[in-house]
C-alpha cells in the first residue's frame, strides 16, 4: 500500500487522512478539535500550539504501518490567519484567524493611506477587508510593539504547519492572495502596500519565498518524522488555503465546474484560466493552488446561524433538520439576516444577526429553524449571480462542508440557486485536495514533467450520485420572491452595520 497524507487545519479541528492512491480509497483518518478565543470586539483567535497538539494527536491514532506507507504530505489551512514568528521560529502572539473582525479600523486606515479601496482593487485585485492578513499585521504593530519588533517571519496557518513539517519558510500563491498584499495579476507582492504597513521597516524581509502550486515546500524533517511517526525526507507539497484545497478535492480545477461550502463560513467559487477582478466587490480575486485563479465569494456566517439556533433551543442536528423540514419553502415569510459575527460579503464588519418578517401566525419553531438554513444559501446566491454575470455557466454545484450532510439543506440549496447540486463521495474535500496535490507534486518529481492536475482529480475525485438534488420549480418561484425581500432588508439595515 502506498499513501499520501492530506492535513486540513480548519477553524474547528485538524483532520488528517492517509489516501491510498493505488486503490483510490482512504486508508486511515483522524481528527482533533480546536478551541477558540472570542471577544465582544470581534476578536477570533487561536494558539498555534493547539494546531500542533491536534496534529500529533491525529497521527497517534493512525496505525504505524499506515504511517510508514506514505510518500508525500499536503497541507490545507484556514485562510488569512496571521502567524508572527521571531528569528528562531517561535510564535510571538495568538493567531488572529480569518473570522476576526477586530481590525476593521486598520482596514480603513490602510486603504486611506493607499489612496482608496477602489485604487487597491484596481492595482492588486482586492480591497483590504476584515479578515485579511494585512490589517492584522498593522493591528499587531500598533497593539504589541515589543513583540512586533521581534517579528522576523509572517506566515499563514498552512504555512506554519509546512514550517513545522520541514523547518522551511514558504508561501503559495493561492493562500498568499488572501493576505491582501499580493498583486494577483502578476503574482508579486505589492511593495508600496507593504511599505505602508510600516514606513520605518522593510516588512518584505518577513514574507517568505513564494511557491508555484506544483512546487514542494520542502521535505519532512527529522524532528517532524520522530514526533509524527512518518518517514524523514518525504516530500511536503506547497499546500494551500482551505478553499484552494477544497477546489482540488471537488474537482473544481477547470472551467465549467463550481463548488460551494456550507461550513462555519460559506464560500462559492469557480476556476478561471485568467484573473477575475470583480468591480462590484462581491467576489474576492484569488489565485488558485493549481496554477490558475479562483474567484470566490466568502461569507463569515453560514452554519453559524443554525448552530446558534440549535444551541438556543437545545436541539441536536437530526431533530433540527426534522423540525425545519416541517416548514414550507420560504419559512412562512420569516427571514434570518445571519451576520452574527459581522460580515465580509457584504462588507459589514459591525453587522449583527436578526430575524425579520415575524407575525403572530408564522412565528413557529419550524419556520425559524428553516429560515436559518435558507439564509446561508441566500448569501451564496449573490455570489452565483455575480459569477453568471462574469460569464460562468455552471452545470452543477458541488457541495461540501457540514451543511452538505443534510438532505434538506441540499434541496434548499438546489431550489434557491436553481441549479442541480451534488456532494463528493468523500466529503472532507480540503483534506482530500491536499492529498491529491501532494500526489501531483510527487508524480512530477518522479517523472520530471508536470501533468495537468485535472487528470488526477478526474481519477480520484468522485461524486455521490445518490446525493444529487434537482430544483423544484414551485420552490424556485417562492425563493425568487424571498431572495428579493432578503436583499431589500440588507439594503435597509446596512447603514447601521458599516
Amino acid at each position: 500500500m502506498k499513501t499520501v497524507i492530506g492535513i486540513d487545519n480548519g477553524t474547528q479541528s485538524t483532520k488528517v487522512i492517509f489516501y491510498d492512491y493505488e486503490n483510490m480509497k482512504i486508508a486511515a483518518e483522524a481528527s482533533s478539535p480546536h478551541d477558540l478565543i472570542s471577544g465582544e470586539d470581534g476578536t477570533k483567535e487561536q494558539k498555534a500550539r493547539w494546531w500542533i497538539d491536534a496534529l500529533k494527536k491525529c497521527f497517534r491514532e493512525i496505525p504505524e504501518d499506515v504511517r510508514k506507507s506514505t510518500a508525500a504530505v499536503g497541507v490545507s489551512g484556514q485562510q488569512h490567519g496571521f502567524v508572527p514568528l521571531d528569528a528562531e521560529g517561535t510564535v510571538l502572539h495568538n493567531v488572529k484567524i480569518w473570522s476576526d473582525t477586530s481590525t476593521a479600523s486598520e482596514c480603513l486606515e490602510i486603504e486611506a493611506a493607499y489612496g482608496s479601496g477602489k485604487k487597491l482593487l484596481q492595482d492588486t485585485g482586492n480591497r483590504i477587508l476584515p479578515g485579511y492578513t494585512a490589517s492584522k499585521i498593522l493591528w499587531f504593530r500598533k497593539r504589541h510593539p515589543e513583540k512586533y519588533a521581534k517579528m522576523r517571519h509572517i506566515l499563514l496557518p498552512h504555512d506554519y504547519l509546512n514550517f513545522y513539517l520541514t523547518g522551511e519558510y514558504s508561501m503559495e500563491y493561492g493562500d498568499a492572495s488572501g493576505t491582501g498584499l499580493l498583486n494577483i495579476r502578476e503574482r508579486t507582492w505589492n511593495r508600496r502596500l507593504i511599505q505602508l504597513l510600516d514606513p520605518d521597516r522593510d516588512l518584505s524581509s518577513c514574507l517568505p519565498r513564494l511557491l508555484d502550486a506544483s512546487g514542494a515546500a520542502g521535505s519532512v524533517s527529522r524532528m517532524a518524522s520522530e514526533e509524527l511517526g512518518i518517514l524523514e525526507g518525504i516530500i511536503v507539497s506547497s499546500g494551500g488555503g482551505d478553499n484552494m484545497m477544497g477546489a482540488i478535492g471537488t474537482g473544481t480545477v477547470s472551467p465549467g465546474v463550481m463548488a460551494m461550502s456550507l461550513g462555519t463560513s460559506g464560500t462559492i467559487y469557480g476556476y478561471s484560466d485568467t484573473p477575475v477582478i470583480d468591480e462590484t466587490e462581491n467576489l474576492a480575486a484569488f489565485c488558485s493552488s493549481t496554477g490558475g485563479w479562483l474567484p470566490l465569494l466568502c461569507t463569515m456566517n453560514c452554519t453559524v446561524g443554525t448552530e446558534r439556533t440549535r444551541a438556543l433551543f437545545d436541539t441536536d442536528v437530526k431533530d433540527f433538520d426534522k423540525t425545519a423540514g416541517k416548514a414550507r419553502p420560504g419559512s412562512g415569510g420569516i427571514l434570518t439576516i445571519p451576520f452574527f459575527t459581522g460580515e465580509r460579503t457584504p462588507n459589514l464588519p459591525n453587522g449583527k444577526g436578526c430575524i425579520v418578517g415575524i407575525t403572530d401566525t408564522n412565528m413557529t419553531k419550524p419556520n425559524i429553524f428553516r429560515s436559518t438554513m435558507e439564509a446561508a444559501v441566500f448569501s451564496m446566491r449573490l455570489g452565483l449571480e455575480t459569477f453568471k454575470k462574469r460569464g460562468f455557466e455552471p452545470k452543477e454545484i458541488r457541495l461540501i462542508g457540514g451543511g452538505a450532510n443534510s438532505p434538506l439543506w441540499r434541496q434548499i440549496a438546489s431550489d434557491i440557486l436553481d441549479i442541480p447540486v451534488v456532494v463528493p463521495l468523500y466529503k472532507e474535500a480540503a483534506a482530500l485536495g491536499a492529498a491529491v496535490q501532494a500526489l501531483w507534486v510527487l508524480q512530477q518529481k518522479k517523472g520530471n514533467t508536470i501533468q495537468p492536475l485535472v487528470n488526477l482529480t478526474n481519477l480520484h475525485v468522485k461524486m455521490d450520485k445518490d446525493s444529487r438534488c434537482i430544483p423544484n420549480s414551485m420552490a424556485v418561484k417562492t425563493y425568487d420572491g424571498s431572495y428579493r425581500l432578503y436583499r431589500a432588508y440588507i439594503d435597509q439595515l446596512s447603514p447601521l452595520y458599516r
